[in-house]
């Protein structure tokens, strides 16, 4: 299992499995197929690297839309939670820990959107497995884009560990790969929702614009019919 934790870190790359996260329904503007378009786009571009691409969906949606093309190499699909929870992602992390473990994947990418503003969400295709960091995770440690003397020597210090090191990679590498997990659960449904708010703001201010129109079109043809028959009722008076 240690042989296993490390690996978790230090791999080959062949296998490339991409996490798709969307949604479960649709009337969230172009919430899901932004996060499609960056998975097809970076499925390709490992493909002309001659990698091998397989697909993991989190919601219906990344499943339907994804099927048309890459139906073969989508080797699991799993329903979107409304509210994620961190058992959840505890399951999903598991999932994808044990068929790591038997070779179905050498590296994993989770493409999710993240929440920037209920108005703004930003595509984000952030690797998990071998472990990467968040490049925002670094902002406490940076002063004006460079690392303090203080901290840089800090982070090249040398540190005994209680337990041995392969221990605490054992008990902590799983648990931060579901943190990340959680973290891009919770990231995707708040901006599903700012989506779905966005887009649904949108088609009442549209919906309202269109009644207007219809009314003024109809008011107007109205009174060019009301016109109309006063003008044939004239038109007959003076004909008498």
């Amino acid at each position: 299992k240690t042989e296993g934790i490390r690996q978790l870190i230090y791999m080959k790359d062949q296998k490339q499995l991409i996490v798709v996260s969307t949604s479960n329904r649709g009337l969230c503007g172009g919430f899901n197929s932004t996060i499609v378009r960056k998975a097809k786009a970076l499925a390709a571009s490992l493909k002309k690297e001659g990698k091998d691409v397989s697909f993991y969906c989190i919601g219906r949606k990344a499943f339907d839309q994804l099927r048309r093309e890459y139906e073969s190499p989508i080797i699991a699909r799993k329903s979107a939670m409304t509210t994620p929870g961190y058992v959840d992602a505890d399951v999903i992390t598991q999932d994808l820990i044990t068929r790591f473990h038997k070779g179905e994947f050498d590296v994993c990418t989770v493409v999710y959107n993240r929440f920037l503003s209920p108005l703004k969400q930003e595509v984000t295709a952030h690797r998990l497995i071998p472990f990467s960091q968040l490049e925002d995770d670094y902002d406490l440690f940076k002063m004006e884009g460079k690392a303090s003397g203080a901290l840089s020597q800090s982070l090249r210090s040398v540190y005994e560990y209680e337990p041995d090191q392969d221990e605490v990679l054992k008990a902590l590498l799983p648990k931060n790969i579901t943190v990340q997990m959680f973290r891009s659960l919770l990231e995707n449904s708040a901006s599903e929702h700012g989506a779905r708010m966005a887009a649904m703001d949108g088609a009442t201010r549209n919906a309202n614009d269109m009644i207007k129109k219809l009314t003024l079109t109809f008011n107007r043809t109205r009174q060019a019919y009301i016109t109309k028959e006063l003008i044939e009722i004239i038109s007959g008076a003076e004909a008498l």
